[in-house]
């Protein structure tokens, strides 16, 4: 019988699917590498999302393996070299989350600008801090997006209704220009010295550096607000904290980290 290890939290419905066309599944999550090499020789397929990372060494001890399913778009977390040296087939689900990680990064982006996490945190302790929190609207800001898959292109559609300026950063939109007449395509350098949001939605760069580092921060405004709902590495965190703590820039929203699960990070400081 084929069997399935699902390495990550997600949906009943996942274990489910397989469960109905007599597939045999586990459901083990929180692996470190060395537990996942002890038994992922006993599996033909692997259903991870962000948190596992599939090594070279995890795919050379996965004699079996035949598939991995990533549910979700990015396979930074899956080493596709020797997964194609090893016959392993790669799958992902790039439309399955396009609107909901867009409706989250509009979300954060709202949150952040209306500062209702402090407003939140302040009325709970009894404090009615209403003029020392004021929030700032949406409307006439320019939002500069980067990167312009499925989910910043879905964004860029999300905040149509409320007078928005869109500066885009996309290797890929010229070709797509026509689709998205309501949007720019600038520089990076442009992008981020013009825009009042600069929300992140692209790939992990290959080499692994951050788009935004320390020497960025000189170009972006001191009122703007960084978004990111796309992988922890593009933006450096500890640069980040750095320009936070220094009044380089006015707030940040930030859905992903470099390390997930994040039980520590230098920004939760």
């Amino acid at each position: 019988m084929f069997k399935v290890l699902i390495s990550d939290a997600m949906s009943n419905v996942a274990e489910q699917i397989f469960e109905e066309k007599n597939i045999s599944v586990d459901v083990i999550t929180g692996l470190s590498e060395e537990e996942l090499i002890k038994i992922i020789p006993e599996y033909d397929g692997l259903l991870v999302r962000s948190a596992t990372t599939v090594t070279k060494n995890i795919l050379s001890a996965a004699t079996k393996l035949k598939a991995i399913a990533r549910a979700g778009a990015g396979v930074d977390n899956i080493d596709l070299v020797t997964a194609k040296e090893n016959g392993v087939v790669v799958m992902n689900t790039p439309g399955g989350n396009t609107n909901a990680t867009a409706e989250h990064a509009f979300a954060l982006i709202m949150s952040a600008l209306r500062k209702i996490p402090f407003a939140n945190e302040t009325t709970h302790r009894g404090e009615w801090q209403k003029k020392a929190i004021k929030g700032n609207e949406l409307s006439k800001k320019t939002l500069g997006i980067v990167g312009f898959g499925n989910v910043g292109a879905r964004l860029s559609n999300l905040v149509k209704g409320f007078d928005v300026n869109v500066l885009v950063y996309s290797k890929s939109l010229e070709s797509r220009q026509a689709d998205f007449p309501h949007v720019k395509n600038v520089s990076f350098d442009e992008l981020i010295s013009t825009s009042d949001i600069i929300s992140f939605h692209g790939k992990a760069t290959a080499d692994g550096k951050p788009l935004l580092s320390k020497e960025h921060y000189a170009k972006v405004k001191p009122s703007a607000l960084i978004i990111n709902a796309s992988r922890g590495n593009i933006v450096d965190e500890s640069d980040l904290n750095d320009a936070l703590n220094e009044g380089l820039i006015a707030g940040a929203a930030i859905d992903v980290y470099s390390t997930e699960p994040a039980k520590e990070n230098v920004l939760f400081n």
